[in-house]
Protein backbone atom coordinates (compact mmCIF):
# COMPACT_ATOMS: atom_id res chain seq x y z
CA UNK A 1 0.00 0.00 0.00
CA UNK A 2 1.08 3.53 -1.05
CA UNK A 3 1.96 5.83 1.78
CA UNK A 4 3.16 9.20 0.82
CA UNK A 5 4.59 11.90 2.98
CA UNK A 6 3.90 15.15 1.84
CA UNK A 7 7.10 18.45 2.12
CA UNK A 8 6.45 22.10 1.00
CA UNK A 9 9.69 22.29 -0.04
CA UNK A 10 10.61 25.75 0.11
CA UNK A 11 9.65 26.01 3.12
CA UNK A 12 11.94 22.81 4.53
CA UNK A 13 15.26 23.63 2.88
CA UNK A 14 14.57 26.99 4.42
CA UNK A 15 14.17 25.34 7.73
CA UNK A 16 17.03 22.69 7.34
CA UNK A 17 19.28 26.21 6.33
CA UNK A 18 18.63 27.16 10.53
CA UNK A 19 19.03 23.80 11.46
CA UNK A 20 22.60 23.34 10.03
CA UNK A 21 23.60 27.13 9.81
CA UNK A 22 24.31 27.58 5.99
CA UNK A 23 21.97 27.33 2.96
CA UNK A 24 20.38 24.03 2.53
CA UNK A 25 19.46 22.85 -1.66
CA UNK A 26 18.27 19.70 -2.83
CA UNK A 27 21.71 18.68 -3.57
CA UNK A 28 23.05 18.59 -0.41
CA UNK A 29 20.18 17.83 2.25
CA UNK A 30 22.38 16.18 4.96
CA UNK A 31 21.69 12.10 4.92
CA UNK A 32 20.39 12.26 8.41
CA UNK A 33 17.26 14.59 7.04
CA UNK A 34 16.31 11.64 4.38
CA UNK A 35 16.68 9.12 6.59
CA UNK A 36 14.33 11.12 8.94
CA UNK A 37 12.40 11.78 6.39
CA UNK A 38 12.47 8.20 5.00
CA UNK A 39 11.21 6.50 8.19
CA UNK A 40 9.58 3.27 8.71
CA UNK A 41 6.13 2.92 6.95
CA UNK A 42 6.85 5.98 4.12
CA UNK A 43 7.77 4.14 1.08
CA UNK A 44 6.72 7.35 -1.21
CA UNK A 45 8.43 11.24 -0.82
CA UNK A 46 6.15 14.21 -2.35
CA UNK A 47 8.60 17.57 -2.68
CA UNK A 48 5.07 19.90 -3.27
CA UNK A 49 6.88 22.54 -5.40
CA UNK A 50 9.97 22.48 -6.80
CA UNK A 51 8.75 23.70 -10.12
CA UNK A 52 10.11 27.33 -11.13
CA UNK A 53 7.51 29.83 -9.59
CA UNK A 54 6.46 32.90 -11.81
CA UNK A 55 7.51 36.41 -10.99
CA UNK A 56 4.62 37.78 -13.20
CA UNK A 57 2.28 35.70 -11.03
CA UNK A 58 4.27 36.76 -7.52
CA UNK A 59 3.87 40.33 -8.96
CA UNK A 60 0.28 39.91 -8.99
CA UNK A 61 -0.19 38.53 -5.64
CA UNK A 62 1.74 41.48 -4.34
CA UNK A 63 -0.78 43.80 -5.56
CA UNK A 64 -4.00 41.20 -3.85
CA UNK A 65 -4.91 42.47 -0.50
CA UNK A 66 -7.35 39.82 0.39
CA UNK A 67 -4.23 37.10 -0.12
CA UNK A 68 -1.28 39.31 1.94
CA UNK A 69 -4.08 39.39 4.46
CA UNK A 70 -4.04 35.53 4.73
CA UNK A 71 -0.46 36.02 4.90
CA UNK A 72 -0.20 38.09 8.00
CA UNK A 73 -2.96 35.65 9.83
CA UNK A 74 -0.27 32.88 8.74
CA UNK A 75 2.48 34.79 9.74
CA UNK A 76 1.68 37.16 11.76
CA UNK A 77 5.76 39.07 11.47
CA UNK A 78 5.90 38.73 7.67
CA UNK A 79 8.35 40.21 5.55
CA UNK A 80 8.45 40.93 1.58
CA UNK A 81 11.46 38.16 1.27
CA UNK A 82 8.63 35.86 2.71
CA UNK A 83 6.58 35.73 -0.02
CA UNK A 84 7.80 33.68 -3.08
CA UNK A 85 4.87 33.09 -4.70
CA UNK A 86 2.57 29.93 -5.53
CA UNK A 87 4.11 26.66 -6.91
CA UNK A 88 0.71 26.22 -8.63
CA UNK A 89 1.66 29.56 -10.79
CA UNK A 90 4.18 27.52 -13.09
CA UNK A 91 6.56 29.28 -14.75
CA UNK A 92 8.35 26.51 -16.71
CA UNK A 93 8.46 22.37 -15.22
CA UNK A 94 12.31 23.18 -14.36
CA UNK A 95 13.27 23.05 -11.23
CA UNK A 96 13.81 26.18 -9.68
CA UNK A 97 17.63 27.21 -9.18
CA UNK A 98 16.90 28.54 -5.43
CA UNK A 99 15.85 24.74 -4.03
CA UNK A 100 19.02 23.41 -6.25
CA UNK A 101 17.79 23.10 -9.68
CA UNK A 102 17.75 19.73 -11.61
CA UNK A 103 20.78 18.62 -10.56
CA UNK A 104 19.78 18.76 -6.95
CA UNK A 105 16.51 17.08 -7.60
CA UNK A 106 18.32 14.10 -9.25
CA UNK A 107 20.16 13.95 -6.06
CA UNK A 108 17.66 13.97 -3.94
CA UNK A 109 16.00 10.97 -5.94
CA UNK A 110 18.66 9.30 -5.79
CA UNK A 111 18.93 9.80 -1.60
CA UNK A 112 15.18 8.42 -1.25
CA UNK A 113 16.19 5.87 -3.73
CA UNK A 114 18.47 4.24 -2.00
CA UNK A 115 16.38 4.33 1.18
CA UNK A 116 13.70 2.82 -0.84
CA UNK A 117 11.44 5.58 -1.38
CA UNK A 118 9.62 6.64 -4.79
CA UNK A 119 9.13 10.49 -5.80
CA UNK A 120 6.51 12.31 -6.61
CA UNK A 121 6.23 15.66 -8.31
CA UNK A 122 3.07 17.67 -8.83
CA UNK A 123 1.67 18.41 -12.27
CA UNK A 124 -0.75 21.19 -13.20
CA UNK A 125 -3.01 20.36 -15.99
CA UNK A 126 -5.38 22.98 -15.76
CA UNK A 127 -3.60 26.79 -16.21
CA UNK A 128 -0.38 28.04 -16.19
CA UNK A 129 1.31 31.21 -15.30
CA UNK A 130 0.73 34.28 -17.55
CA UNK A 131 5.00 34.30 -18.27
CA UNK A 132 4.76 30.65 -19.24
CA UNK A 133 6.45 30.12 -22.72
CA UNK A 134 3.62 28.47 -24.01
CA UNK A 135 1.48 32.16 -23.73
CA UNK A 136 4.11 32.99 -26.59
CA UNK A 137 5.76 29.86 -28.08
CA UNK A 138 2.00 27.59 -28.15
CA UNK A 139 -0.67 30.09 -27.75
CA UNK A 140 -3.54 27.54 -29.23
CA UNK A 141 -2.94 25.44 -25.83
CA UNK A 142 -5.00 28.06 -23.97
CA UNK A 143 -8.21 29.60 -23.78
CA UNK A 144 -8.35 32.72 -26.04
CA UNK A 145 -10.60 35.93 -25.82
CA UNK A 146 -11.11 38.76 -27.53
CA UNK A 147 -10.26 42.83 -26.58
CA UNK A 148 -14.02 42.63 -26.22
CA UNK A 149 -14.23 40.03 -23.07
CA UNK A 150 -11.32 41.95 -21.04
CA UNK A 151 -12.99 45.45 -21.38
CA UNK A 152 -16.02 43.52 -20.64
CA UNK A 153 -14.89 41.20 -17.70
CA UNK A 154 -11.15 42.13 -16.46
CA UNK A 155 -11.36 40.03 -13.64
CA UNK A 156 -11.95 36.86 -15.86
CA UNK A 157 -9.10 38.07 -18.55
CA UNK A 158 -5.62 39.14 -18.83
CA UNK A 159 -3.77 39.99 -21.97
CA UNK A 160 -0.08 38.80 -22.73
CA UNK A 161 1.63 39.21 -25.49
CA UNK A 162 -0.49 41.32 -27.39
CA UNK A 163 -3.33 38.48 -27.03
CA UNK A 164 -6.28 38.35 -24.47
CA UNK A 165 -6.26 35.08 -22.47
CA UNK A 166 -9.15 33.71 -20.26
CA UNK A 167 -7.71 33.10 -16.31
CA UNK A 168 -7.60 29.85 -15.17
CA UNK A 169 -10.47 28.71 -13.38
CA UNK A 170 -13.16 25.91 -11.76
CA UNK A 171 -17.17 26.08 -12.57
CA UNK A 172 -17.85 27.18 -9.24
CA UNK A 173 -15.26 29.94 -7.67
CA UNK A 174 -14.16 33.45 -9.60
CA UNK A 175 -11.20 33.22 -11.72
CA UNK A 176 -7.95 33.34 -9.82
CA UNK A 177 -6.10 36.31 -11.16
CA UNK A 178 -2.47 34.87 -11.39
CA UNK A 179 -3.00 32.42 -14.07
CA UNK A 180 -3.93 31.71 -17.76
CA UNK A 181 -6.09 28.49 -18.85
CA UNK A 182 -5.41 25.57 -20.27
CA UNK A 183 -7.79 24.35 -23.08
CA UNK A 184 -8.05 20.75 -22.50
CA UNK A 185 -9.88 20.09 -25.60
CA UNK A 186 -6.37 21.38 -27.91
CA UNK A 187 -4.86 18.96 -30.10
CA UNK A 188 -1.81 20.98 -29.31
CA UNK A 189 -2.30 20.94 -25.17
CA UNK A 190 -2.68 17.47 -25.00
CA UNK A 191 0.27 16.81 -26.96
CA UNK A 192 2.20 19.25 -24.76
CA UNK A 193 0.65 17.85 -21.76
CA UNK A 194 2.18 14.27 -22.83
CA UNK A 195 5.59 15.73 -23.31
CA UNK A 196 5.52 17.65 -19.87
CA UNK A 197 4.21 14.55 -17.91
CA UNK A 198 6.99 12.08 -20.11
CA UNK A 199 9.87 15.19 -18.59
CA UNK A 200 8.42 14.81 -14.75
CA UNK A 201 8.51 11.13 -15.50
CA UNK A 202 12.43 11.29 -16.80
CA UNK A 203 13.01 13.00 -12.72
CA UNK A 204 10.21 11.55 -10.27
CA UNK A 205 8.78 8.23 -9.60
CA UNK A 206 4.87 9.54 -9.83
CA UNK A 207 3.00 12.71 -10.65
CA UNK A 208 0.61 14.27 -8.35
CA UNK A 209 -2.09 15.79 -10.72
CA UNK A 210 -3.59 19.34 -9.06
CA UNK A 211 -7.45 19.45 -9.81
CA UNK A 212 -7.31 16.86 -12.17
CA UNK A 213 -11.17 16.39 -12.52
CA UNK A 214 -11.27 19.85 -14.36
CA UNK A 215 -9.48 18.58 -17.49
CA UNK A 216 -12.62 16.07 -17.97
CA UNK A 217 -14.77 16.32 -20.94
CA UNK A 218 -18.03 17.17 -19.45
CA UNK A 219 -16.94 19.40 -16.17
CA UNK A 220 -14.54 21.00 -19.00
CA UNK A 221 -17.52 21.89 -21.61
CA UNK A 222 -19.52 23.13 -18.76
CA UNK A 223 -17.12 25.41 -17.61
CA UNK A 224 -16.20 26.99 -20.68
CA UNK A 225 -18.63 26.22 -23.10
CA UNK A 226 -18.15 26.93 -27.10
CA UNK A 227 -14.75 28.85 -26.01
CA UNK A 228 -13.22 25.65 -26.05
CA UNK A 229 -13.87 24.25 -29.23
CA UNK A 230 -15.80 20.99 -30.02
CA UNK A 231 -15.37 18.37 -27.57
CA UNK A 232 -12.97 15.19 -28.41
CA UNK A 233 -14.25 11.53 -28.73
CA UNK A 234 -11.87 10.99 -26.34
CA UNK A 235 -11.60 12.06 -23.00
CA UNK A 236 -8.31 14.03 -21.44
CA UNK A 237 -6.57 11.57 -19.05
CA UNK A 238 -7.04 8.49 -21.34
CA UNK A 239 -5.13 10.35 -23.86
CA UNK A 240 -2.31 11.35 -21.72
CA UNK A 241 -1.93 8.64 -19.43
CA UNK A 242 -1.89 6.37 -22.21
CA UNK A 243 1.04 7.83 -24.18
CA UNK A 244 2.80 9.02 -20.86
CA UNK A 245 2.93 5.17 -19.80
CA UNK A 246 4.40 4.22 -23.42
CA UNK A 247 7.84 5.99 -21.88
CA UNK A 248 7.16 5.28 -18.43
CA UNK A 249 4.88 2.26 -17.25
CA UNK A 250 5.22 2.49 -13.78
CA UNK A 251 4.86 6.00 -13.22
CA UNK A 252 2.47 6.57 -10.24
CA UNK A 253 -0.83 8.95 -11.69
CA UNK A 254 -2.25 10.81 -8.36
CA UNK A 255 -5.40 12.98 -8.45
CA UNK A 256 -6.67 15.61 -6.55
CA UNK A 257 -10.06 15.10 -7.04
CA UNK A 258 -13.48 16.25 -5.54
CA UNK A 259 -16.70 15.95 -6.85
CA UNK A 260 -17.69 12.37 -5.79
CA UNK A 261 -15.71 12.31 -9.52
CA UNK A 262 -12.86 9.83 -8.16
CA UNK A 263 -14.41 6.49 -9.72
CA UNK A 264 -14.42 8.21 -12.87
CA UNK A 265 -10.43 9.50 -12.57
CA UNK A 266 -9.83 5.98 -11.72
CA UNK A 267 -11.54 4.56 -14.29
CA UNK A 268 -9.49 7.33 -17.12
CA UNK A 269 -6.54 5.66 -15.85
CA UNK A 270 -5.36 7.26 -12.12
CA UNK A 271 -3.52 4.63 -9.75
CA UNK A 272 -4.99 6.80 -6.85
CA UNK A 273 -7.57 10.02 -5.99
CA UNK A 274 -8.14 12.23 -3.22
CA UNK A 275 -10.55 10.78 -0.82
CA UNK A 276 -11.89 14.08 0.26
CA UNK A 277 -15.31 12.38 1.08
CA UNK A 278 -13.55 10.09 4.05
CA UNK A 279 -11.68 13.37 5.43
CA UNK A 280 -14.78 15.06 5.37
CA UNK A 281 -16.92 13.00 7.40
CA UNK A 282 -13.80 11.94 9.67
CA UNK A 283 -13.71 15.67 10.41
CA UNK A 284 -17.39 17.43 10.54
CA UNK A 285 -19.24 13.74 11.35
CA UNK A 286 -19.49 10.38 13.51
CA UNK A 287 -18.99 6.70 12.80
CA UNK A 288 -22.00 6.19 11.37
CA UNK A 289 -21.66 8.24 8.52
CA UNK A 290 -17.61 7.15 8.22
CA UNK A 291 -19.12 3.03 7.99
CA UNK A 292 -21.66 3.85 4.86
CA UNK A 293 -18.49 5.95 3.25
CA UNK A 294 -16.65 2.57 3.88
CA UNK A 295 -19.31 0.28 2.38
CA UNK A 296 -17.97 1.08 -0.94
CA UNK A 297 -16.56 -1.55 -3.20
CA UNK A 298 -12.96 -2.64 -1.96
CA UNK A 299 -11.80 -2.08 -5.91
CA UNK A 300 -12.72 1.43 -5.82
CA UNK A 301 -10.97 1.89 -1.74
CA UNK A 302 -7.45 0.54 -2.84
CA UNK A 303 -7.39 3.13 -5.00
CA UNK A 304 -7.99 6.18 -2.72
CA UNK A 305 -5.94 8.50 -1.15
CA UNK A 306 -6.56 8.65 2.92
CA UNK A 307 -5.35 12.04 4.64
CA UNK A 308 -6.76 14.09 7.89
CA UNK A 309 -4.47 17.08 6.20
CA UNK A 310 -2.43 18.16 3.14
CA UNK A 311 -1.40 22.28 2.12
CA UNK A 312 -5.22 22.94 0.92
CA UNK A 313 -6.72 21.54 4.70
CA UNK A 314 -6.52 22.79 8.21
CA UNK A 315 -4.07 21.20 10.13
CA UNK A 316 -5.58 18.45 11.66
CA UNK A 317 -4.33 19.83 15.60
CA UNK A 318 -6.72 22.62 14.45
CA UNK A 319 -9.54 20.82 13.38
CA UNK A 320 -9.43 17.79 15.50
CA UNK A 321 -9.63 18.43 19.07
CA UNK A 322 -8.56 15.76 22.19
CA UNK A 323 -8.25 12.05 21.45
CA UNK A 324 -10.25 13.04 18.00
CA UNK A 325 -7.42 13.32 15.64
CA UNK A 326 -5.22 9.99 17.13
CA UNK A 327 -8.56 8.07 16.37
CA UNK A 328 -8.85 9.38 12.91
CA UNK A 329 -5.23 9.13 12.59
CA UNK A 330 -5.46 5.26 13.41
CA UNK A 331 -8.28 4.87 10.65
CA UNK A 332 -6.53 6.49 7.73
CA UNK A 333 -3.26 4.59 8.35
CA UNK A 334 -5.28 1.07 8.47
CA UNK A 335 -7.78 1.50 5.66
CA UNK A 336 -7.24 0.21 2.21
CA UNK A 337 -6.16 2.64 -0.64
CA UNK A 338 -2.85 5.32 -0.14
CA UNK A 339 -2.15 6.97 3.08
CA UNK A 340 -0.95 10.60 2.74
CA UNK A 341 1.15 12.17 5.81
CA UNK A 342 1.81 16.12 5.48
CA UNK A 343 5.54 17.36 7.01
CA UNK A 344 4.28 18.93 10.32
CA UNK A 345 1.12 16.86 11.00
CA UNK A 346 3.38 14.46 13.22
CA UNK A 347 4.34 17.56 15.51
CA UNK A 348 1.22 18.83 15.74
CA UNK A 349 1.77 22.20 13.54
CA UNK A 350 -1.69 23.85 14.06
CA UNK A 351 -1.37 27.01 11.33
CA UNK A 352 -1.14 26.13 7.19
CA UNK A 353 0.99 28.64 6.04
CA UNK A 354 -0.13 29.54 2.44
CA UNK A 355 1.70 27.96 -0.44
CA UNK A 356 2.85 31.50 -1.67
CA UNK A 357 4.90 31.75 1.11
CA UNK A 358 8.38 30.60 2.18
CA UNK A 359 8.41 30.70 6.12
CA UNK A 360 6.26 29.34 8.63
CA UNK A 361 5.40 30.77 12.11
CA UNK A 362 7.67 28.73 14.94
CA UNK A 363 5.73 26.11 17.04
CA UNK A 364 6.48 23.96 19.76
CA UNK A 365 5.85 20.37 19.03
CA UNK A 366 3.74 18.35 20.68
CA UNK A 367 6.23 14.85 21.94
CA UNK A 368 3.56 13.21 22.89
CA UNK A 369 1.63 13.27 19.19
CA UNK A 370 5.03 12.82 17.42
CA UNK A 371 5.69 9.63 19.64
CA UNK A 372 1.90 8.36 18.35
CA UNK A 373 2.59 9.20 14.62
CA UNK A 374 5.70 7.30 14.66
CA UNK A 375 4.51 4.59 16.78
CA UNK A 376 1.29 4.35 14.39
CA UNK A 377 2.96 4.63 11.08
CA UNK A 378 6.04 1.85 11.68
CA UNK A 379 3.05 -0.19 13.16
CA UNK A 380 0.45 0.09 10.41
CA UNK A 381 3.03 -0.52 7.57
CA UNK A 382 2.76 -4.33 7.81
CA UNK A 383 -1.26 -4.38 8.31
CA UNK A 384 -2.28 -3.10 5.34
CA UNK A 385 -1.35 -6.51 3.77
CA UNK A 386 -3.94 -8.71 2.39
CA UNK A 387 -7.65 -8.86 2.51
CA UNK A 388 -9.49 -6.05 4.30
CA UNK A 389 -13.39 -6.45 5.69
CA UNK A 390 -15.22 -4.38 7.10
CA UNK A 391 -16.75 -5.63 10.62
CA UNK A 392 -20.13 -5.59 11.90
CA UNK A 393 -20.37 -4.57 16.05
CA UNK A 394 -23.17 -5.68 18.22
CA UNK A 395 -24.67 -4.55 21.66
CA UNK A 396 -27.72 -4.53 23.81
CA UNK A 397 -31.06 -3.35 23.56
CA UNK A 398 -30.35 -0.77 26.70
CA UNK A 399 -26.85 0.21 25.20
CA UNK A 400 -26.65 1.03 21.56
CA UNK A 401 -23.13 3.07 21.86
CA UNK A 402 -21.78 0.23 19.53
CA UNK A 403 -22.92 2.37 16.85
CA UNK A 404 -19.87 4.63 17.36
CA UNK A 405 -17.45 1.69 17.00
CA UNK A 406 -15.57 1.56 13.99
CA UNK A 407 -13.78 -2.09 13.08
CA UNK A 408 -12.29 -3.70 10.42
CA UNK A 409 -9.90 -6.86 9.78
CA UNK A 410 -7.13 -7.85 7.97
CA UNK A 411 -5.52 -11.65 6.44
CA UNK A 412 -2.80 -11.96 5.16
CA UNK A 413 -1.56 -15.99 5.81
CA UNK A 414 -1.23 -15.99 9.04
CA UNK A 415 -0.89 -12.47 10.03
CA UNK A 416 -4.64 -11.35 11.32
CA UNK A 417 -4.67 -8.33 12.53
CA UNK A 418 -8.18 -6.11 14.04
CA UNK A 419 -8.87 -2.78 14.11
CA UNK A 420 -11.31 -1.18 16.53
CA UNK A 421 -12.23 2.69 16.77
CA UNK A 422 -14.48 4.63 19.34
CA UNK A 423 -15.26 7.46 16.94
CA UNK A 424 -17.46 9.51 19.67
CA UNK A 425 -16.63 11.73 22.10
CA UNK A 426 -18.30 8.74 24.77
CA UNK A 427 -17.49 5.77 25.86
CA UNK A 428 -18.55 2.61 23.71
CA UNK A 429 -19.07 -0.90 24.12
CA UNK A 430 -19.80 -3.35 21.85
CA UNK A 431 -18.44 -6.94 20.59
CA UNK A 432 -17.17 -7.46 17.37
CA UNK A 433 -17.44 -11.01 15.82
CA UNK A 434 -14.17 -11.74 14.25
CA UNK A 435 -14.71 -13.67 10.22
CA UNK A 436 -11.89 -16.03 10.60
CA UNK A 437 -13.74 -19.31 11.07
CA UNK A 438 -10.79 -21.32 12.13
CA UNK A 439 -10.57 -19.85 15.41
CA UNK A 440 -12.89 -22.41 17.51
CA UNK A 441 -11.54 -24.40 20.00
CA UNK A 442 -7.91 -22.19 20.10
CA UNK A 443 -6.46 -20.15 22.42
CA UNK A 444 -5.47 -16.76 21.25
CA UNK A 445 -3.41 -14.06 22.15
CA UNK A 446 -4.15 -10.41 21.00
CA UNK A 447 -1.58 -7.66 21.40
CA UNK A 448 -1.91 -3.98 21.01
CA UNK A 449 0.83 -3.06 18.30
CA UNK A 450 1.12 0.87 19.44
CA UNK A 451 2.07 -0.40 23.03
CA UNK A 452 2.37 -4.19 22.85
CA UNK A 453 -0.27 -5.12 25.54
CA UNK A 454 -1.86 -8.30 25.47
CA UNK A 455 -5.04 -9.81 25.83
CA UNK A 456 -5.74 -13.59 25.49
CA UNK A 457 -9.21 -14.70 24.56
CA UNK A 458 -10.89 -17.98 23.79
CA UNK A 459 -11.05 -18.53 19.97
CA UNK A 460 -14.76 -19.93 20.85
CA UNK A 461 -15.71 -15.96 22.00
CA UNK A 462 -13.98 -14.37 19.66
CA UNK A 463 -15.90 -15.96 16.50
CA UNK A 464 -19.64 -16.16 18.56
CA UNK A 465 -20.77 -13.66 20.17
CA UNK A 466 -17.24 -11.47 19.40
CA UNK A 467 -14.55 -9.61 21.04
CA UNK A 468 -16.32 -7.69 23.36
CA UNK A 469 -14.74 -3.89 23.47
CA UNK A 470 -14.94 -1.18 25.85
CA UNK A 471 -13.31 1.70 24.84
CA UNK A 472 -13.22 5.24 26.27
CA UNK A 473 -13.83 8.65 23.79
CA UNK A 474 -11.65 8.33 21.03
CA UNK A 475 -9.80 5.32 21.77
CA UNK A 476 -8.96 2.56 19.36
CA UNK A 477 -7.88 -1.42 19.68
CA UNK A 478 -5.22 -2.37 17.19
CA UNK A 479 -4.25 -5.13 17.36
CA UNK A 480 -2.37 -8.37 16.06
CA UNK A 481 -3.66 -11.97 16.91
CA UNK A 482 -2.41 -15.32 16.90
CA UNK A 483 -3.20 -18.80 18.09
Amino acid sequence: MTVIYEINTLVWLRELGHRYGRPVALGNVPGEVWDEVARPGVDTVWLMGVWERSPAGLGIALRDDRLLASFRDALPDLTPADIAGSPYCVRDYVVDESLGGPEGLATARAELAARGVRLILDYVPNHVAPDHPWLTERPDCLVRGTPDDLARAPEAFLEAGGQVYARGRDPYFPPWPDVVQLNAFSDDLRAAAVDTLAAIGDQADGVRCDMAMLLMNDVFAKTWGDRAGTSPAEDFWPYVIRRVRERHPDLLFVAEAYWDLEWDLQQQGFDHCYDKRLYDRLVHEGAGAVRAHLGAGLAYQRRLVRFLENHDEPRAAAVLPDGRERAAAVAVATLPGATLWHEGQFEGRRVRPPVFLSRRPQEPADASLRDFYDRLVTAAAPVREGDWELLTCTGWPDNDTHHNLLAWSWTGGQDRYLVVINYSDRPAEGRVPLPWTDLHGQSCKLTELLTENTYERAGDELADPGLFVALGAWHWHLLSLNR
